[in-house]
């Protein structure tokens, strides 16, 4: 029996099953963890140092709402360099969770439908479900693509946006121009809102990347440094997108994140000058490792992009698999929360060489099925 006092919106979801995970991990002696999805490396030092500087020199205080203009500025200057477009502005949040809850906040009514591709992130759907809209789910298996064509036949009338995540948490799958564009291009002529996730695109191993922001100017995108520069606990993201959007969704963000944690958006506008191009190759190396390692054994569709690999459980559904995976000391994730569908398992290789090649070892045991 649950508690009088718990708002109904809640009940529509559970806890995050990614966190489950992570609490099994707690209790375990050295499991080879391939779950996690953050980097690997330390925040590259100059930016511990600004950071440091930052809180010695008094930046403790509340920022400006929409950000400290240190961050602010250079980020409004590098996202015109890149797209041009008159109307365009940038918002600093608390994260890019925090972009994605005031997203949905500032534009989903109750009863307006969000097309997600499915496999997706774990926040969209129980975001969606908060403020009583209602997620229509993309099939994308069993190649992860997307079919501007399958979107348009779709829409409804309730159709308010489309959340795009690319690359993608949980296949790793990049998106090509060419979906990308007809996507971006058939939201410009249906007039929905198109919401470009791009944590991920500094994570790109084998073509550029590409945003929806090219092709239809009033795409919302939402970025950040925790990816890139391993500053997932400083929560310093940010949005940028249609200047009427951006001023509602800041407006949001007074009344309830305040602003982005002060002294690591200081960091964070070092961390624009600071490089990760060795990261870059690590992961691409890590990449390779993984995909050679499980070889024919596994379904795997090549990841090209982010640092997470989504094959299909050769036995057993995908959460039969993980349980067995588990029971032999290797932590991954099942597909199922990510997904309507059961089938599948996502690993992490954000991690050190040794723990994905003994992860490999195990999934290679485990391929013909339980073991003895």
């Amino acid at each position: 029996m649950s508690h009088p006092w718990i708002a109904e919106r809640t009940r529509a979801f559970d806890s995050s099953g990614i966190r489950k995970v992570f609490d099994l991990a707690a209790q375990m002696e050295n499991p080879i963890n391939l779950s996690i999805g953050q980097p690997d490396f330390a925040v590259p030092e100059p930016v511990q140092q600004a950071c440091i500087q930052a809180i010695q020199s008094g930046k403790n205080s509340y920022s400006l709402t929409q950000g400290a203009p240190v961050l602010r500025d250079k980020l409004q200057a590098q996202i015109d360099e890149e797209y041009g477009h008159a109307d365009r502005r940038v918002f600093v949040s608390s994260g890019t969770s925090g972009g994605l809850v005031l997203s949905v906040l500032s534009l989903i009514n109750p009863g307006d439908e969000v097309l997600v591709f499915d496999p997706f992130f774990v926040m969209y759907k129980p975001l969606v479900d908060l403020v009583g809209g209602r997620t229509v789910l993309i099939d994308t298996y069993p190649d992860f693509r997307i079919d501007p064509q399958q979107v348009a036949r779709s829409l409804t009338p309730r159709t308010k946006m489309i959340l795009l995540n690319s690359p993608s948490n949980p296949t790793g799958v990049t998106a090509g121009e060419d979906e990308i564009r007809g996507l971006a291009e058939l939201a410009a002529e249906r007039e929905i809102a198109l919401v470009s996730d791009e944590i991920y695109r500094q994570f790109c191993y084998d073509t550029p990347f590409v945003s929806p922001a090219r092709f239809n100017d009033q795409t919302i995108v939402i970025d950040g440094f925790s990816k890139s520069h391993a500053m997932t606990g400083w929560r310093v993201g940010y949005v940028h997108g249609p200047a009427e959007i951006v001023d509602t969704m800041t407006k949001l963000q007074q009344y309830s994140f305040v602003c982005a944690p002060h002294p690591a958006q200081w960091a964070a506008a070092t961390a624009m000058e600071v490089g990760i191009d060795q990261h870059l190759e690590a992961y691409r190396r890590k990449r390779d490792l993984i995909c050679e390692g499980l070889g024919d054994r596994y379904q795997l569709v090549r990841p090209n992009g982010a640092f997470y690999a989504f094959p299909r459980a050769p036995w057993g559904t995908g959460t039969e698999f993980v349980t067995e995976a588990i029971r032999n000391n290797l932590l991954i994730i099942p597909g199922g929360i990510f997904s309507q569908h059961d089938t599948h398992f996502r690993i992490s290789y954000a991690a050190d060489d040794d723990v994905i090649r003994r992860g490999i070892d195990v999934l290679c045991k485990l391929a013909d099925g339980p073991l003895k």
